[in-house]
């Protein structure tokens, strides 16, 4: 995942794998707030001026706030862990192998639904990796009766490095048809790994020594998670609400990595063979990302340029770059400023690799002849 500002270098903003929201350092001093006024208390109680849920419910108000953006019920949906230990955790109830939504190095959109029904009719389950997909793209796992699926959050979703992922479970997998028998291996649950966060709210906290898991994904929790991680998501996911949710987001980078496409195919270096976009030229197909593989030899020039334009992309050994126009912080104007910036840094290293290979085929013929 690549983020794209393309800025001059006076004017550039900072950028990693995401944008920050501008509430998330609001929030989190607020946070931290009730951590040095209300101490251990901050699980039950909040402040007076506090519009944040109190730390025992704070996960299940990110996992509603994500799940229409995964299009899946709240009960399907946690935060938790990292992207790889979700996979970890769900392939220890599953014990099957997993497929990329987005595929990362070429960002070809997968055919979610139609997998998912070609791998059941098989009995298969199958198990989604999102995180080029989440925030990218709608997503309708419920809808697509997806078994499992687990994803990270700093990247479309903008919640910061490093910052908690989490995981869908359908709930089909996790119904409990006789609350009386709650057991880790009991009655509509799955075997698992399994730790006392996960454990049902009502008796969380009085440490019995029978494990009453959460009905739905929550029960896959193992440890109280990060606060200020979850109040980076939840900031994040405020501003997906403000800006209409998936669909209008969707709609907007769809438009907006066709006029990337569009600009790139139109430059002299394309026509050159200088690079190729090895993303699909179906918009059906693809998010936000296009792909590009550039000739051998003009990568590391290539991305030394343009961060001295200010443009912060992302590079694949051994010769591809990742552009991705966010469309809730990037614009048209950032397009075709990143593609005239594209075209100056491709020429710079053209004549850069030219020169070398030169100088190369020189001091081969002298030490020949």
């Amino acid at each position: 995942m690549l983020v794209m500002t393309a800025r001059s270098a006076q004017t550039s903003r900072p950028a990693h794998d995401s944008r920050e929201p501008r509430i998330t350092s609001t929030r989190i001093e607020q946070h931290l707030k009730t951590w040095a006024t209300q101490g251990v208390f901050g699980h039950f109680k909040p402040l007076s001026d506090s519009p944040l849920p109190t730390w025992l419910h704070i996960d299940s108000s990110a996992s509603g706030n994500i799940a229409p953006i995964v299009g899946a019920e709240p009960s399907e949906v946690n935060v938790m862990q990292t992207l790889t230990a979700n996979l970890h955790l769900i392939m220890s109830a599953f014990y099957k192998p997993d497929v990329n939504g987005i595929q990362f190095y070429t960002g070809q959109l997968f055919d979610i639904p139609l997998i998912t029904r070609r791998a059941r009719d098989c009995g298969i389950f199958v198990i989604w990796d999102l995180a080029h997909a989440i925030g990218n793209v709608p997503l309708y796992l419920h809808d697509w009766d997806v078994d499992a699926a687990a994803w990270c959050t700093y990247k479309y979703l903008n919640a910061g490095p490093g910052c908690i992922g989490g995981m869908f479970i359908h709930d089909k997998h996790t119904r409990v048809p006789d609350s009386s028998q709650n057991t880790d291996a009991g009655p509509g649950f799955l075997n698992r790994l399994s730790g006392w966060w996960g454990n049902d709210k009502d008796t969380r906290f009085a440490m019995k020594n029978r494990f009453v898991p959460i009905a739905g994904a929550a029960g896959f929790q193992l440890s109280n998670p990060s606060v200020l991680d979850i109040t980076s998501l939840n900031a994040s996911l405020e501003v997906f609400k403000l800006a209409g949710g998936m669909e209008v987001l969707r709609a907007k980078s769809m438009k907006v990595t066709a006029y990337l496409e569009d600009l790139l195919l139109d430059t002299t270096i394309y026509e050159q063979g200088r690079f190729s976009i090895i993303t699909p030229q179906d918009r059906e197909q693809r998010g936000a990302q296009l792909s590009l593989q550039l000739a051998d030899g003009l990568l590391d020039v290539v991305m030394k340029e343009l961060e001295l334009r200010g443009v912060v992309v992302d590079e694949r050994q051994p010769n591809v770059i990742r552009v991705a126009p966010a469309p809730l912080y990037n614009s048209f104007e950032d397009v075709w400023k990143f593609v005239a910036a594209f075209k100056a840094a491709m020429d710079i290293s053209w004549k850069a690799n030219l020169g070398e290979v030169s100088a190369k085929g020189t001091r081969e013929l002298e030490m020949t002849s």
